[in-house]
């Protein structure tokens, strides 16, 4: 079944702690940066929404412990409204990010809807309380953060906690697996939980298959993927807040995104954290685009 698209461009950077010659992180360009590399072109979407964001800062909101919790809040209920207003039925919904904390607002959205799934592909688990954090910074809680796990402020919007249910989560790719106590948050919670080493023994493409298994067998609304592009090693995809050498590669990528993006229960996919500052020419952006055009489309080579 062909499917229409809808694409939704978030540039959100207030998630990010910015680096110390930055005036703020440049996650912000990445959808007209995608769009210069021809990816809306390739895609075709039916419709495209954007929601601008607010201009960069760093306050630390001492009341939940996160930077710019206030404005992320603001910013993730305008994006769900925007996303429920523009629903349809069997459309297929691109979030192009933006950092990571726009999973807030595409989850207040989804359980608006129903009781979704998530399939959390990234090169970290995102699962950590603010006072475990170096940051402050909600896209390194943001997993937390939608599972109910932090300050009730980020937690409870609308009265909506939890906006995922831990068991109905799959976190996969994480490759910061030499801090014990960042590693310990999230083998407490109910998450199915893969990390770098877990996914390649238990097979890309298989993971992804235990994955809607589990959709089909929970009789769920549908799910969600999130997809941090620091799960790519670091040589595919330097351009990110957060490097990590060790990742995936584009044929893992194609094994574990393919079988989910045709599901017919995919909500859509949101792309998070390329940094174009980082990426001058569009070196790293051009065969990451190339790639998930693929996936989208169900292309070979």
């Amino acid at each position: 079944m062909k499917r229409d698209i809808i694409i939704f461009e978030l540039p959100l950077n207030l998630g990010l702690k910015k680096k110390e010659h930055e005036t703020g992180p440049g996650v912000r360009k990445l959808p007209d940066w995608l769009r210069k590399f021809d990816f809306h072109k390739e895609v075709n979407p039916n419709a495209v929404f954007r929601l601008e964001a607010p201009e960069y800062k760093m306050e630390l909101d001492e009341e939940s412990g996160v930077l710019n919790a206030d404005e992320i809040i603001s910013y993730a209920q305008k994006q769900a409204d925007l996303i429920l207003n523009h629903h349809q039925k069997d459309a297929l919904y691109i979030m192009l990010g933006g950092d990571c904390s726009i999973l807030i607002g595409s989850a207040l959205a989804l359980k608006k809807l129903g009781n979704f799934g998530l399939f959390y592909l990234d090169g970290h688990t995102d699962f950590i309380p603010p006072n475990l954090s170096s940051t402050a910074a909600a896209a390194g809680m943001d997993l937390a953060i939608i599972t109910g796990a932090g300050h009730e402020k980020l937690t409870n919007i609308q009265g909506l906690k939890p906006y995922f249910s831990e068991e109905n989560i799959f976190c996969a790719g994480n490759a910061e697996t030499d801090d014990e106590e960042y590693v310990e948050q999230i083998l407490q919670s109910d998450i199915h939980y893969f990390d770098l080493s877990n996914l390649r023994k238990n097979g890309f493409g298989k993971t992804a298959a235990d994955f809607l298994k589990m959709v089909e067998e929970k009789n769920l609304d549908g799910f969600f993927i999130h997809l941090d592009v620091d799960v790519l090693k670091d040589e595919l995809m330097p351009a990110v807040d957060s490097r990590m050498e060790a990742g995936i590669d584009y044929e893992n990528l194609r094994e574990i995104l393919m079988p989910l993006i045709q599901s017919p229960l995919c909500f859509g996919l949101e792309i998070t954290i390329l940094d174009p500052d980082y990426d001058e020419g569009g070196i790293y952006t051009k065969p990451f685009v190339k790639n998930l055009i693929q996936i989208i489309k169900n292309k070979e080579d």
